[in-house]
């Protein structure tokens, strides 16, 4: 394990690294949103696609709810043992995950084993995941130069959102070019997780080379509780972190996981055209994340996340409503990506706000626990809260619970000091 210090050089190399692991996890895991629409009926008998979805995204949302459990025991890891082996794990148990899901037989074959051994793995995923975020986020924050803090740890949502883009970039060369939908539901499903599988193994190898941090390798003694430490000292940064997220992961998954499923099901698109106007909105979006990363190391944090706030306290329900009733492709692809940009304010800086309000000792566990909780109970449930308005025929409820629920988070940011200048990392 490498702990010199960090030339221009090896720190490029650990943000790529650290970065590309990150997008294999989060492919692996909207591999099974962007496919949804096609296994559902393999692991959950019947007639009625939207009860088929209903299923499919229940157990997404029970794998969020593993999350807070992943991100205790991986940012606990972290926190004892370095941000390298809890970083290996992780993407070690995502790899287990999708090669299981691809080699699992249907219902028709093995009845209810089907989607037992399918709730299992995404509940192992789950668990990966939860811990991913507050490892990554703490990483690359810690190995980032002082000025560039924001703009490199973006990068954290640019490999997350190229991840989704990967999953759908497959989907759509299946669905045009080289499978047909009968193939597709059979069969072809399972490609995206054999791939998910040999691309973990691929960020493990990665992985194995990663430059542990300066501040966790100069620590005199590692944190050995680092949970009861985090709560007594620092309960009011667990719950700023809780406040920071729970508008933001709910437009955010509103707006990328369930928005393909929002299109087909709500605004009469088909399959192939939804995955092609969510494909081209997610694109720019992940190029807007570097930008508002650089713009926070210049005006500062908290300016973006109160942008994000206003904008989508108060936008939510007409661009949905909009969306719903979009008449053709650029429309729906031009109301998506407002959202989106609006949502940018909150994913391109929420990680490096959160790595510098906690110390050195808890803060893999600071940044990963309260984040993984507020998202298994907002962002994880956003695709079955959606449907569920749908179902009892009031789907306009959920924009307006969307939006609530981003006003809370303003409140939250409207009081938030700004961390750009008072970072704990400049005290590691």
């Amino acid at each position: 394990m490498n702990t010199s210090p960090m030339t221009p050089r090896a720190r490029f190399r650990a943000i790529f690294s650290g970065s590309i692991g990150n997008l294999v996890e989060y492919y692996d895991w909207y591999a099974y949103s962007a496919f949804a629409l096609y296994f559902s009926k393999a692991f959950f008998p019947g007639s009625d696609p939207t009860a088929q979805l209903l299923n499919t995204a229940g157990i997404f949302a029970l794998g969020f709810f593993m999350r807070p459990l992943g991100g205790w025991l991986m940012g606990s890891l972290a926190d004892r043992k370095g941000r390298r082996a809890a970083m290996l794990l992780s993407v070690l148990m995502m790899c287990a995950g999708s090669l299981t899901i691809a080699l699992t037989p249907g219902y028709a074959q093995i009845g209810v084993a089907a989607p037992i051994i399918l709730v299992i793995c995404r509940l192992v995923q789950g668990l990966s995941l939860g811990g991913e975020y507050g490892i990554s986020a703490t990483y690359l924050s810690e190995v980032a130069s002082k000025e560039h803090r924001g703009f490199w740890s973006s990068f954290q949502y640019v490999t997350l959102i190229l991840g989704q883009l990967t999953a759908l970039a497959l989907l759509i060369s299946l669905q045009r070019w080289l499978l047909t939908p009968a193939e597709l539901d059979a069969w072809g499903w399972r490609i995206p997780f054999v791939i998910g599988g040999l691309l973990a193994l691929a960020a493990l190898w990665l992985r194995r080379g990663l430059h542990e941090t300066e501040s966790f390798a100069k620590q005199a003694a590692p944190e050995r509780a680092p949970l009861r430490r985090l709560l007594r000292e620092h309960p009011r940064e667990v719950l700023t972190v809780v406040g920071l997220t729970l508008g933001g992961t709910l437009a955010f998954y509103t707006y990328t996981t369930y928005m393909q499923k929002f299109l087909v099901n709500t605004g009469g698109f088909s399959k192939d055209d939804a995955t092609l106007i969510s494909a081209a909105a997610l694109t720019v979006y992940m190029l807007l994340q570097p930008l508002f990363g650089a713009l926070s190391d210049k005006i500062g944090r908290r300016p973006l996340l109160i942008f994000f706030g206003v904008g989508g306290s108060l936008g939510t329900v007409p661009l949905l409503g909009a969306l719903a009733t979009a008449s053709d492709a650029w429309t729906a692809f031009a109301l998506m990506l407002t959202g989106l940009v609006i949502v940018s304010g909150y994913t391109a800086v929420n990680a490096i706000v959160k790595a510098e309000l906690f110390p050195v000792a808890v803060r893999a566990l600071g940044v990963g626990l309260p984040y993984a909780l507020t998202v298994s109970l907002f962002g994880g449930t956003a695709e079955y809260v959606a449907l569920w308005f749908k179902g009892i025929g009031s789907e306009t409820g959920f924009y307006w619970y969307v939006s609530a629920m981003i006003a809370v988070s303003l409140a939250v940011y409207l009081r938030l000091p700004e961390t750009r200048n008072r970072s704990r990392l400049d005290q590691d």
